[in-house]
């Protein structure tokens, strides 16, 4: 079967990019400025990723709140906020679609557009899943839902810079970020939906414009018609080049996501009951943990589950890596095997002095700080082992030292206030 493109392919290709399946299409992995300069752009300055191969599933009418409640594992009445208020339009979450056992499908963005309308963003060839999965669990409801694969362009901005990057080729870049708070938006993908002019470029593309992405890191994803990816891709380029702005492929996405401690879907959360991980906030939990604040599918098997295993992050003590961490072990240290390796990478912009971990942008770091990069990633564990435990990974050709944690890459950027990224 023939790999599927991205509007965004010949400009790859030509610019020498080493390209790779990922999710049946044809991705840069690495441009030839390497996977480490790229990541640490993106740590310091900002870096530009073609995320056009995820797909997006719209789901409209009177009744998609209530099959989004159903489907859906965050409590969508129950999510904005320490006060957990209800999502409203120009804000998005986090959480995951199940099935009855509680084994995730795909996790997911879901935008709420407008009272009846909703955007869900899935995963690399998900869309047509997940899209006859809500279908399926529709039943009798009054809902519209329609997978929108390659039919919306994608590319994220993510570093510290990437606000005054953007700003350059925005039409209003105040009232853009204006009140912009993480996990927010403003805007459309639609250029022929009524609210789409709510933010544009100076050319007049209307965009959507979200503060989220999957580095850790400050900055955007936008969404905008296919056919004007490669002008903004371009653009962008241009406007941040003298600042250190520089095209990501996925090696550096792969790196930058493991040390802002967030999961690859279909390897650290998959067809395995979705609980018992770093990313319980995705789980409709009440106050006490004792139960959950609305039904959904998979709810029951998650609480009455009997042989929990436990997905647990992990840092190493140099930049040293599994070369096959799928067939790869985890071993206690009386020497018992404990678990599996999902995820093992180098997160380049951090590393130790003594028994604290730095990153390159860390304000308190030694004035001789150099990183040399650590090692990083999740195991999936038999038993509940606190942070702080040492473990030895050993694959076929070399064994690692780790010691589980709950953090990875410190003074991380995405929480920070919009104000102060853009003074």
């Amino acid at each position: 079967m023939s790999l599927k493109i991205t509007p965004l392919h010949d400009w790859h290709v030509a610019r020498g990019a080493h390209m790779a399946d990922f999710g049946g299409y044809h991705m840069p992995v690495w441009y030839p400025t390497g996977a480490k300069a790229e990541h640490l752009a993106v740590v310091q300055a900002a870096g530009l990723f073609d995320t056009s191969h995820m797909a997006a599933v719209s789901v409209q009418g009177p009744d998609a709140l209530e099959l989004l409640q159903w489907t859906f594992t965050k409590d969508l009445e129950r999510c904005v906020g320490a006060s957990r208020e209800p999502l409203s339009k120009g804000r998005c979450v986090y959480g995951a679609f199940l099935n009855e056992r509680g084994e995730a499908l795909d996790d997911s963005i879901v935008y709420r557009l407008g009272d009846q309308e909703f955007l869900v963003v899935v995963n690399a060839g998900m869309g047509a899943p997940v899209a006859a999965h809500l279908r399926d669990q529709a039943g009798s409801r009054s809902v519209t839902i329609q997978d929108l694969t390659d039919r919306v362009g994608k590319m994220d901005i993510q570093g510290p810079l990437a606000a005054k990057m953007l700003a350059r080729l925005l039409s209003d870049p105040k009232e853009a970020f204006s009140g912009m708070a993480y996990f927010s938006f403003k805007g459309h993908y639609d250029p022929e939906h009524p609210d789409a002019a709510a933010v544009t470029l100076q050319d007049g593309t209307p965009i959507l414009l979200s503060r989220t992405g999957y580095t850790g890191e400050f900055g955007f994803e936008i969404f905008l018609a296919p056919e004007r990816l490669e002008p903004l891709w371009s653009a962008l380029l241009e406007a941040g080049e003298k600042e250190g702005l520089l095209p990501c492929g996925l090696a550096a996405r792969d790196s930058l996501r493991a040390g802002a401690v967030l999961p690859l879907s279909h390897q650290d959360i998959g067809p395995w009951p979705f609980r018992h991980h770093p990313w319980e906030f995705a789980l409709p939990y009440n106050e006490d943990k004792t139960g959950f604040t609305k039904d959904f599918l998979g709810a029951r098997a998650l609480l009455e589950l009997r042989t929990p295993e436990y997905t647990k992050a992990f840092v190493g003590f140099d930049l040293r890596k599994l070369t096959d961490p799928h067939d790869a072990q985890v071993l206690d240290p009386d020497g018992n095997v404990v678990g599996t390796v999902l995820t093992c990478v180098t997160d380049m912009a951090i590393g130790r002095d003594g028994d604290r971990i730095y990153s390159i942008t860390s304000p308190d770091k030694p004035a001789d700080f150099q990183p040399r990069g650590l090692s990083c990633g999740f195991v999936k564990l038999s038993q509940d082992l606190p942070a702080g435990t040492p473990l030895v990974l050993k694959d076929r050709r070399r064994s690692i030292r780790v010691v589980l944690t709950d953090d990875i890459r410190p003074h991380r950027t995405a929480r920070r206030p919009i104000q102060q990224m853009t003074d």
